[in-house]
């Protein structure tokens, strides 16, 4: 417990922390009011959130006194993201931000930087974002923060993770699905995670619910997550700092006594976290009133509580006597630096937070070991043979991947995982669990590597935070409901865009994501389930940030998932079937077929390297089939039709080389699709994707794709297909359409193709499942 002289300077710092944060949402000169504040030293666009920064900066002050008591290894999450005066200032006060920032000097120049740079043309956002030091957690979206916490905590047994959570963040549902993230804590290998539930009382125009709780009601609840909550609550500074050192110290006791049971062998059970709820006013010890309305403890506290301070004086007064209430003098020298009693106050080095090697996970990264696929891939003697399903090749694989690298890579999905076909990692691991498990249950273990949660924002938010803090992952789920986490893959692409231009922040791995049970083989859950559109989503990021693959069958992906676990700082979407289907290439042919990114399959053309009557391009493993298929169709009854089949891994290969690393020059886009013939274009997802990637092109005219048209329902694959018009006999109908001088010449073909057509629908009418003509097909070329 602190002296009362230790609890005085922790109140000085606490006191410093305020002054800059409010400093930096009103000041442009003036920083230290060695003069009396004038109109021209307050900003023209006042932009921030100040509602939350007090309480912020009182968690942060405390937070350093347990790492400097206790030599911790600690980490911050700020869950109100908008909280960013409050963090900016505290990283300047410790010196990683002038380390980090050369120009914002530890001086009064340097304070005065530091203020107008703060949401202002050319400076900081005004969240705390990807230029922070010591933050992984994009605070432009609230919800995230407790997921994130735990995923830096997974796997990094001597870390401590605090994390703040908004009592507005706390409304909303991914965060209300993150208090289940204690079931997946395991005191023996992991780091803590200590939740503090910040209850200020409002959102930006409404009251919170939690705060609007009865308590009692508020700590069952916490209790009923399996927490140990507890309450500090006031707005008398002296009481709050020493009630508050006094319940972290109780709190950080019960965490290492935790570990320390689990450490030296004792069962490893669900624990009981300790939670902070610290309820203290939004906007404390800013002005009270504004033009006769209540602020401070309002929700008018939320964002700038005086508005027009250029233009009425009297703002412009009560800002002043706002400012000079921290008593500036006291804890700035005549330099503007902090005086020395307060600089004492901060950790060293790595020890500060806002420097801590975890929250520049780069900088922690260690490449996997990744076994050779080639011990895993499947035998291809002839191209269709034999039948397999692609991500169960790949399971055995990511089994070895699990196996190498037990301390650093996990999978992530939500209940899919053996659904999806990768049910070969159990026999390397379990499922991590520290629930109660029942006679029954299979593969639940607290050491297990596969993170499985009915909840894709929980996946997505753990490994989001364990990929920032320098380990690796894959995640796994259904297409269709991937996009649950379409807006946390936004802002984890505007992470990874940003610090590519940030020159200390560190390349992390890659965000893998596997979708399978994808759109044309979910015809047994029907209509719900079928929606190939986080492509699409995925691709309007930016160029050098997305990867898209459509490996064809199971050799390619073990290709491709070996590029992608290698690979850093890209989102790499990967879609592939789990249901039997043929295996066409060879691991070498694979392999090659994979580095190309795309490539003319010459064993299913037939155009003998001549120019070409029609071009059938394919993208995904149900599109390559359906091809193939119109391909032997051709071959069999035009066999004088020159056709080359073009099958496309990388989808980005289709851009232009000016927009996407990945893309083609012109000239050899022209050289594969061929420049003035029609292309027959076969892809997985929705065809305008194919028309936004290509529309450059010089043949673009030419090229007719079929893909989803959002038709599906509960049905027989083959008739999946045809639904949505990308079937064998549909694709022979375009070329007949699309090929000059032919749609006379093959008008008997034609209308063989439609006949065939309403045969195999017939059938499955009929009898529930496909015709034997498709369903027995096999590649004969």
């Amino acid at each position: 417990m602190p002296t009362d002289e230790e609890l005085g300077r922790i109140d000085a710092y606490w006191r410093a922390a305020n002054y800059l944060s409010a400093g930096q949402i009103y000041l442009l000169a003036n920083p230290l009011l060695r003069e009396p504040l004038a109109p021209e030293h307050v900003k023209p666009r006042l932009l921030g959130h100040w509602g939350t920064d007090p309480g912020l900066n009182l968690v942060y002050v405390h937070l350093n006194r347990l790492i400097m008591a206790r030599d911790l290894d600690a980490m911050l999450v700020t869950g109100p993201g908008h909280g960013a005066p409050a963090i900016i200032a505290n990283t300047w006060l410790e010196g990683t931000f002038t380390e980090l920032y050369p120009s914002v000097g530890r001086d009064e120049a340097g304070m005065t930087r530091l203020f107008r740079q703060f949401s202002f043309p050319g400076g900081m956002p005004s969240h705390v974002a990807a230029e922070v030091p010591g933050s992984i957690h994009e605070g432009g979206e609230l919800g995230y923060a407790l997921a994130h916490a735990h995923g830096a905590a997974f796997d990094n047994p001597d870390l401590l993770v605090a994390c703040v959570i908004g009592d507005g963040e706390a409304e909303t549902g991914p965060l209300a699905a993150s208090w289940l993230s204690n079931a997946f804590l395991d005191p023996s290998r992991d780091g803590a995670v200590l939740p503090i539930l910040h209850l200020n009382g409002y959102k930006i125009a409404n009251p919170t619910v939690l705060a609007r709780m009865p308590q009692d009601d508020l700590l069952a609840m916490l209790r009923g997550y399996g927490y140990q909550p507890y309450l500090v609550a006031g707005e008398e500074p002296a009481r709050i700092h020493r009630e508050l050192a006094t319940t972290l110290d109780r709190a950080l006791d019960e965490i290492t006594e935790i570990q320390r049971r689990a450490r030296r062998g004792a069962p490893v059970e669900r624990p009981r976290w300790p939670v902070l709820v610290l309820r203290t006013p939004k906007g404390w010890t800013g002005p009270d009133e504004v033009d006769g309305e209540r602020v401070a403890g309002t929700f008018r506290a939320h964002q700038v509580p005086l508005a027009e301070v250029r233009s009425d004086p009297g703002h412009l007064a009560q800002l002043e006597r706002w400012l000079r209430s921290y008593r500036p003098e006291e804890l700035f020298d005549a330099t503007g630096a902090p005086v020395a009693s307060l600089a004492g106050l901060a950790p060293r080095g790595d020890r500060r937070m806002s420097a801590n090697p975890h929250t520049n996970g780069g900088v922690m990264l260690r490449d996997l070991v990744l076994p050779d696929v080639r011990d895993h891939a499947v035998p291809v003697e002839r191209p269709g043979s034999p039948q397999g399903g692609a991500t169960r090749t790949l399971g055995g694989w990511l089994r070895d991947v699990i196996a190498a690298n037990p301390d650093r890579f996990r999978l992530f999905g939500p209940d899919e995982v053996d659904s999806n076909g990768l049910s070969a990692v159990f026999e390397a691991t379990d499922r991590t669990f520290l629930g109660r498990t029942e006679p029954g249950d299979e593969h639940l273990s607290p050491g297990g590597r596969v993170m499985e949660v009915l909840s894709e924002h929980l996946c997505q938010g753990w490994l989001e935070g364990y990929l920032l803090t320098g380990r690796h992952g894959v995640f796994t789920s259904y297409e269709a409901f991937i996009h649950i986490v379409d807006s946390m893959v936004n802002q984890h692409a505007k992470w990874l865009k940003v610090t590519r231009g940030i020159p200390w922040r560190r390349p992390v791995a890659s965000l893998n994501y596997l979708l399978s049970s994808h759109v044309w083989r979910q015809d047994h859950n029907g209509f719900s389930h079928q929606d190939p559109g986080f492509i699409d989503h995925v691709a309007n990021k930016k160029a050098e940030i997305v990867r898209v693959y459509l490996p064809p069958d199971g050799n390619t992906l073990l290709c491709t998932m070996d590029h992608c676990l290698r690979s850093r700082h890209y989102v790499n979407v990967v879609v592939a079937g789990k249901q039997p289907a043929p295996n066409w290439l060879s691991i070498d042919q694979a392999d090659l077929h994979c580095r190309r990114g795309l490539g003319i399959w010459d064993w299913a053309s037939t155009d003998d390297g001549t120019e070409p009557d029609v071009v059938l391009g394919c993208a995904g493993d149900v599109p390559t089939l359906e091809t193939l298929a119109a391909a032997d169709l051709l071959r069999r009854h035009l066999p004088e039709l020159r056709v080359r089949v073009v099958n496309v891994v990388d989808l980005m290969r289709l851009q232009p080389a000016s927009v996407h690393p990945h893309g083609l020059t012109d000239h050899e886009f022209d050289t594969v699709f061929a420049r003035d013939r029609p292309v027959i274009f076969a892809y997985h997802g929705y065809p305008s994707l194919i028309h936004r990637l290509t529309y450059r092109r010089a043949n673009h005219a030419d090229l007719h794709v079929r893909g989803y048209q959002e038709e599906g329902t509960t049905t027989t694959p083959f008739d999946m297909v045809m639904l949505n018009d990308l079937d064998r006999f549909h694709l022979v109908m375009d070329v007949i359409d699309r090929v000059p001088g032919l749609a006379v010449r093959a008008a008997h073909l034609r209308q063989a193709m439609t006949d065939a057509r309403q045969e195999c629908r017939d059938h499955t009418r009929r009898y529930g499942e496909d015709h034997p003509m498709v369903a027995e097909w096999r590649w004969s070329g």
